[in-house]
């Protein structure tokens, strides 16, 4: 349930600086309750400003109050809120509006506990939880409806489990994680030999080590090593519907779109930003501090920080098939331009003679 604050409890309580505009000093009484867009924000709600390029609807919009940056104080006059970053403090000031759900300290009759488990005196387990031997869970943690959590996993303090999640055996997970509906964690990789025009399958031996602070998206999975452990550093944000291979390494604080792909044995530094759909192939090494742009295909290790891109700009179909068609023959043109170049080189050189 949103949370009802004035302007002067938002600034006592997260920072900032108010200005009024051009309301009167009662203006910092004001109340607001939830957040809004510019296009959609009403009477009661505060938006956010970050980019020029939304002046037009910043001086349009129905919300209340909004939160921008000193610069940008002039555009409007309406009651502010100024801040360096007005998107983190959006994000901030949202979860003071929304608090989080409040638990129940219980284990539900129909969740079923195997033998040995730990846990510490607050606790959540919803209904139909399966819990298997020698399990520990950190104080606080909080277990969804219909979550399976196998043998000899590890859970840290604060950890969330949204409905339906899967945790595979031997998998650490560790503390203020949030794992949301769907994900699979420790599940085996894909991984085979071709035998005589067969597939052998490989064991899957590792493990899925999961840092602190780390949240994980709705269907999202983490595939668990072959030999080695695949390792989800501290401080990573993995969207839904992504495959983490097995054996991945993710550096902390990586943040990560949906739909990407992460294939096996993958190494992925620290601070990271990759967009959706994007595609890694095994065994790559991407450096620290690297962006990759949505819906690229990265297929050869990237030693720099920076952003990177692989991809072309969409056309109309008929021009897209003419392009690739020119991109097949972009061997020829090049054969062609130097036996251009030799021919023209030849001649000057006959011309001077």
């Amino acid at each position: 349930m949103a949370q009802h604050y004035t302007l002067q409890e938002i600034v006592a309580s997260l920072g900032g600086e108010l200005w009024l505009g051009e309301q009167s000093q009662h203006a910092s009484a004001l109340t607001v309750s939830r957040m809004a867009s510019l296009s959609q924000a009403q009477p009661g709600s505060i938006a956010f400003f970050n980019d020029t390029k939304y002046t037009q609807s910043l001086q349009a919009t129905q919300a209340s109050a909004i939160i921008l940056r000193p610069e940008h104080q002039h555009l409007t006059a309406l009651p502010c809120i100024l801040t360096d970053n007005p998107y983190v403090y959006f994000a901030r000031l949202s979860a003071l509006l929304n608090p989080p759900r409040t638990y129940q300290n219980q284990i539900h009759a129909t969740a079923v506990l195997g033998k040995g488990v730990q846990h510490g005196s607050e606790l959540t387990v919803e209904a139909q939880v399966y819990i298997g031997d020698r399990v520990v869970l950190g104080e606080g943690v909080r277990i969804g409806a219909g979550c399976v959590i196998e043998d000899d996993v590890s859970i840290g303090a604060h950890t969330v489990l949204e409905p339906r999640v899967v945790v595979k055996h031997g998998s650490q997970i560790g503390s203020h994680c949030h794992l949301f509906s769907g994900c699979i964690i420790g599940n085996d990789g894909f991984g085979y030999a071709e035998a005589q025009g067969e597939w052998v399958k490989i064991p899957q031996i590792g493990r899925v080590v999961i840092g602190n602070h780390v949240d994980i998206g709705a269907n999202t999975t983490v595939d668990r090593g072959a030999l080695d452990d695949t390792v989800i550093a501290d401080g990573v944000k993995l969207d839904n519907l992504i495959q983490v291979a097995h054996n991945v390494r993710i550096g902390a604080h990586t943040v990560i779109a949906g739909c990407v792909g992460i294939a096996g044995s993958a190494v992925i530094g620290e601070h990271c930003k990759i967009g959706g759909a994007a595609m890694i192939l095994g065994h790559l090494q991407i450096a620290d501090g690297v962006t990759i742009s949505p819906g690229s295909m990265i297929m050869r290790s990237i030693q720099q920080a920076g952003t990177y891109t692989a991809l072309m700009p969409f056309q109309k179909h008929a021009d897209w098939l003419r392009t690739a068609a020119n991109i097949r023959h972009l061997e020829q043109y090049q054969l062609k331009l130097k036996q251009l170049e030799q021919a023209i080189s030849n001649i000057q050189r006959h011309s001077k003679d």
